[in-house]
C-alpha cells in the first residue's frame, strides 16, 4: 500500500516544511514578546535585534568573504557618533548617513586587505579600531569630551518594533545578497583567490565591497545602539566589543544568517543567565568557542541545520 494517496499528503514531506515552521515560530515569538514579557525582556529583545545586525555584517566579512577583521569596534563607533551628529536630520536619513559614513571608512580600511591576509590583516584592522578609540577619547569636538553626547531616545516599544523590523529587513537583504552573483563572488574569494580570479572575479572590487557592506551593517548597528543607550562615550567602543562579535559569529555559526541571530542572542543573554557572576562570562565565552570548534564547527546554526534535515527527511531517514 502506498504511504501517501494525495498530493497534499506528499507536501507533508517536502523540504522546507520545518524551515517555514521555525520561521513562523520566530515571527510569532517576536510579535508576542512585548505583550507577554516583562519590560526587562523587551529591553533584551531590542538589544538582541540591534546586535544581530552588526553580527550579520561581521559574518558577511569573515564567514562569507573570508576577510578577518578586528576593526569592528571602530566602525561601530563611527556609526554611533555619525548618527549623534546627524540628529537634526529625519531619522531615516540620519540612520542611512551613519551607515554610509561607516561604509566609506570600511572602504578606506579595506585597501590593506588587497595585499594583507590572515593575521596581518587582522592586526592592521585592529590598529584602526584602536586609533578610532583614541581619536574619540582625545578629540572632544567629535565625542563631546567627558560629558559625552546625548542621543534622543524614543519609547521602549518604539525601539523594539523598529529594531526588530530592521533586523528582518537586513536578514532578507543578506539572504538575497548571498544568493546573488556578488555573494557567490565573496564565497569564491574566501575559498580560493587564485581560482576566483581565474573565473573572472575582480578581487579588488569584491574585497572592498565586502568591507563596505560589512561596515554599513556595523554603522547601522552603532546608530541603533546609540539610540538605545541615549548617551555616548568613547569607553563604550573598546577592543572587548571585537571579541564579543567574534564569539557571536563563532558560536552562532559562520556563513549563516540565522547563526548571526543565534550568536547575538547568545552574547546578549548569557550575562543575564550568570547574573551576579559576571566575571564568569568571559570564561564561558572561551569555553563555548572551544566546544564549538571541537564538537560542532558549524555552531548553533549548524546543529539546527542537522536537526532540520533529519526532521524534513523523517520517517524516510
Amino acid at each position: 500500500m502506498d504511504l501517501v494517496e494525495t498530493w497534499r499528503e506528499e507536501l507533508r514531506f517536502a523540504p522546507g516544511r520545518v524551515t517555514r515552521a521555525l520561521l513562523a515560530a520566530a515571527v510569532a515569538f517576536s510579535i508576542a514578546l512585548p505583550f507577554l514579557g516583562q519590560p526587562a525582556w523587551i529591553v533584551r529583545g531590542t538589544l538582541v535585534a540591534i546586535t544581530a545586525i552588526g553580527v550579520m555584517g561581521q559574518n558577511l566579512l569573515v564567514g562569507y568573504a573570508g576577510q578577518v577583521s578586528f576593526g569592528q569596534a571602530g566602525f561601530l563607533a563611527i556609526g554611533a557618533y555619525a548618527f549623534a551628529h546627524l540628529q537634526g536630520l529625519p531619522w531615516l536619513l540620519a540612520l542611512l548617513g551613519a551607515g554610509l559614513v561607516s561604509a566609506l571608512a570600511g572602504v578606506v580600511v579595506g585597501f590593506p586587505s588587497l595585499r594583507l591576509k590572515g593575521p596581518y590583516l587582522a592586526i592592521a584592522t585592529l590598529g584602526f579600531g584602536i586609533a578610532a578609540y583614541q581619536l574619540l577619547a582625545n578629540v572632544p569636538a567629535l565625542s563631546g569630551g567627558r560629558m559625552g553626547l546625548a542621543v534622543q531616545r524614543p519609547s521602549l516599544l518604539s525601539l523594539y518594533w523598529t529594531d526588530v523590523a530592521l533586523l528582518g529587513v537586513f536578514a532578507l537583504a543578506t539572504t538575497n545578497l548571498i544568493s546573488s552573483y556578488a555573494g557567490r563572488a565573496l564565497m569564491a574569494v574566501r575559498d580560493s583567490e587564485i581560482a576566483a580570479e581565474s573565473m573572472g572575479v575582480n578581487l579588488t572590487r569584491t574585497k572592498l565591497l565586502a568591507f563596505a557592506i560589512s561596515s554599513f551593517y556595523t554603522g547601522v548597528h552603532g546608530a541603533l545602539f546609540a539610540q538605545f543607550l541615549g548617551h555616548l562615550e568613547p569607553e563604550l567602543f573598546n577592543v572587548s566589543e571585537v571579541l564579543t562579535q567574534f564569539v557571536a559569529i563563532t558560536v552562532g555559526g559562520l556563513a549563516s544568517v540565522e547563526g548571526s541571530i543565534f550568536g547575538a542572542a547568545f552574547v546578549v543573554l548569557l550575562p543575564v543567565i550568570f547574573g551576579g557572576l559576571r566575571w564568569a562570562v568571559p570564561v564561558f565565552f572561551g569555553a563555548s568557542i572551544l566546544a564549538v570548534l571541537i564538537f560542532e564547527p558549524g555552531g548553533l546554526a549548524g546543529a539546527l541545520r542537522k536537526a532540520r534535515l533529519y526532521l524534513e527527511q523523517w520517517p524516510f531517514r
